[in-house]
């Protein structure tokens, strides 16, 4: 019996069905295919979609709620994922990439001398200055974008909104990336301000909507994270978020380091086994009270049920297993739990197919 994976949760203001939610994923797909990807999604009976990356300003590379044709899309997405009894969450994020420093590197791109891992760390070194040297009126700008696409995102059809712990706000929350002399850096309390600030946005423009958090958690011995929420700062970061107007947390380990360490394989040295990452919500915990969930490599429904029945967590957020097997919440309230199709953390066709620019999928679907 997996009784706690069909019990409804209220998970920090929201009411769920039950407490499976898909993880934020960058997709790499057209528009169609993300439309139909996240209706098998919805269908096969998680309470909630977490859509990734939705920008606060208007963007070349994915929809912006900002354009006419942006916010069309998004709406076509709530609907459909509505119509299958499932809410959706949009993830609002503003990118610590520094695009002009970016152009530099377009010819070793074009010519392969510089491949998509290299492309990588040669972007993550521009962070660092990039976050440093951002002026307080172009801060201030990017707050109120927050606050500005939370309305939009409402006025789509999202249930709730949570705002990306990594990214932008990771960065300004890593004292790796973070070296501004003003009331942004140095502390931890001032290293938290820009987050905080983005919440806040969030809570006042859209008064009453769940705001959930992703929290970014980086550790040291051994090193894994550059951006996000050093682990013992977390007595900091936590209680000033909740502060500002978070009412729930999605913990995961910080990024903009490898992405195999953020998407483990089976075989990574440090979180190999299933529930990687629950670890840092454990830590979560002792400075909050409201709702977290956790992820990493989660699978099995037994493991599962039991992180939520000890209440560890209150939700289990899932991607690479619901892309391998979307109908996994249906066929384990059926008693099907046998013909689950187990993602196996191979990584060949999901982090491989997006690091190859050919979207997101799963070995399961190359053996049909």
């Amino acid at each position: 019996m997996c009784e706690k994976i069909g019990s409804s949760v209220n998970y920090g203001g929201i009411e769920l069905k039950n407490p499976v939610i898909f993880a934020p994923t960058s997709m790499g797909l057209s528009e169609e295919e993300l439309l139909k990807r996240y209706q098998r999604i919805a269908a096969g009976g998680c309470a909630m979609i977490i859509i990734g990356d939705v920008p606060v300003k208007k963007s070349r590379f994915v929809p912006s709620l900002q354009t006419k044709k942006g916010f069309d899309f998004y709406r076509r997405l709530t609907e459909l994922v509505h119509k299958e009894d499932c809410k959706i969450c949009a993830q609002l994020h503003q990118s610590d990439s520094n695009l002009k420093a970016m152009l530099k590197y377009i010819p070793g791109v074009l010519t392969k001398k510089i491949g998509p891992d290299d492309l990588r760390r040669l972007l993550n070194q521009e962070v660092g200055p990039y976050i440093t040297g951002l002026s307080e009126t172009e801060i201030h700008r990017i707050v109120r974008g927050f606050g500005d696409t939370a309305v939009l995102a409402k006025n789509a059809g999202f249930d709730m909104i949570q705002v990306h712990g990594d990214r932008m706000c990771g960065s300004f929350s890593s004292e790796i990336f973070n070296g501004r002399k003003d009331c942004y850096g140095g502390s931890p309390e001032n290293r938290a301000r820009f987050a905080c600030e983005a919440v806040s946005a969030v809570r006042e423009a859209v008064p009453g909507m769940p705001v959930d958090y992703k929290l970014a958690v980086r550790q040291e011995n051994p090193h894994y994270g550059n951006a996000g929420v050093l682990k013992e700062e977390l007595g900091i970061f936590v209680p000033l978020l909740e502060k500002a107007g978070v009412t729930s947390f999605h913990v995961t380990l910080a990024n903009h380091g490898e992405l195999s360490d953020t998407i483990p394989p089976v075989k990574h040295p440090f979180f190999s086994e299933e529930g990687c990452f629950l670890r840092y919500c454990d830590e979560v915990r002792k400075y909050t009270d409201l709702p977290v969930c956790g992820v990493g490599g989660l699978s099995s429904p037994e493991f599962v049920e039991r992180q939520l029945a000890s209440e560890r967590i209150q939700c289990a957020a899932m991607s690479r297993q619901l892309i391998a097997d979307p109908e996994w919440v249906n066929k384990v309230l059926d008693g099907k739990k046998n013909e689950i199709q187990r993602c196996v953390r191979c990584n060949r066709e999901c982090l491989g197919g997006m690091m190859e620019h050919r979207g997101v999928h799963c070995i399961y679907e190359r053996r049909k």
